[in-house]
């Protein structure tokens, strides 16, 4: 990455009582500005990773920078807003002195506090609330506190750690509209999360973690290249000579041609055929593989079939990453 990296690691490494490696040489980029999605299943690191940017944990070998500072670095630290996975606000505290609380540990004057504290309840519709103690709260309710109080020091960095855990369907729309809000504000938004659909309409980039690595690193687009194509579905069944256009696959059944094609452009010779031919285009549609099917893809193990077991395993392969670079 170049001077504009907010977050860049090199070879990290964690390893645990019992030789358990939890990270195995870890490399990530993340540019200013853009929304970073760190995926993986359960025991592939990504929290390790965190709690390594944040201090939390201290990695084994390797290191980094946070904000072009050393990690560590306080005066770094102090620009980072965090939301860790499993928080544990005290029950008797209400909402308001929980974001308040935060601003006092980010050195925020006590005016300066008052004000952020009020605008960012109101920025997670939670001031109607904010006197209630978290112990009424529910879970979602707790979230957007958390939320609220990982923004009140006007971070420059936003690292969340499942956000929108516990949270429902309308609040979950609300907070991935809070992040697009964010980087338009140019802040730079490290999410760590279960939920690839949440990722993948808000992400500009992402990176995949399995068993302590990384094993893919890039733009969706980018990562999902080798996997475009374009189908076709024609009105009754396909003609038997589909194949002569190039395509990859036929299924008469559902009269679609699928075409080892990037965009309409290069569709066009089959579909002037078909139509040459008296066949009747119903619809053309560009297709790729879906985040979750890259996931999967990731988790699975070439040599079996099957799903890797979680954590980090000595001496297994990965899976090789899709054949493309990463975008920088």
């Amino acid at each position: 990455m170049d001077d504009t990296s907010v977050i860049d690691l090199r070879n990290v490494r964690k390893t645990y009582k019992g030789r358990i490696e939890a990270l195995r040489g870890v490399d990530l980029a993340v540019g200013a500005g853009e929304i970073f999605g760190l995926l993986g299943p359960n025991g592939a690191g990504k929290s390790t990773i965190v709690k390594i940017m944040m201090t939390v944990v201290r990695a084994t070998a390797g290191g980094g920078t946070l904000l072009g500072k050393p990690l560590g670095d306080k005066g770094a630290l102090a620009r980072v807003g965090y939301l860790p996975e499993h928080h544990r606000f005290p029950a008797y505290l209400t909402g308001r002195q929980v974001v308040d609380f935060f601003g006092a540990l980010a050195g925020m004057r006590r005016t300066e506090r008052r004000v952020r504290t009020e605008a960012m309840l109101d920025l997670v519709r939670m001031r109607d609330w904010a006197d209630r103690r978290l112990g009424t709260y529910s879970k979602g309710m707790q979230q957007r506190v958390g939320l609220a109080a990982s923004l009140v020091n006007d971070p420059r960095l936003v690292v969340l750690d499942e956000p929108t855990d516990g949270v429902d369907p309308v609040g979950r729309k609300e907070i991935r509209d809070l992040l697009v809000r964010l980087r338009s504000e140019g802040r730079t938004i490290f999410v760590n999360s279960h939920l690839l659909s949440e990722i993948e309409m808000v992400s500009d980039r992402v990176a995949i973690m399995v068993q302590g690595r990384v094993w893919a690193q890039g733009t969706i687009d980018d990562l999902t290249r080798s996997s475009r194509r374009f189908e076709i579905t024609v009105r009754g069944a396909a003609p038997e000579w589909a194949a002569s256009l190039g395509a990859v696959r036929v299924e008469p059944a559902s009269s679609t041609i699928a075409l080892q094609v990037a965009d309409a452009i290069e569709a066009q010779p089959a579909i002037d055929r078909l139509r040459a031919h008296g066949a009747i285009i119903e619809r053309a549609v560009p297709v790729r593989e879906s985040l979750e099917d890259l996931f999967i893809r990731a988790v699975t193990d070439p040599s079996s079939g099957g799903t890797f077991n979680p954590g980090a395993v000595r001496d297994r392969p990965l899976a090789p990453p899709p054949p493309v670079e990463a975008t920088p």
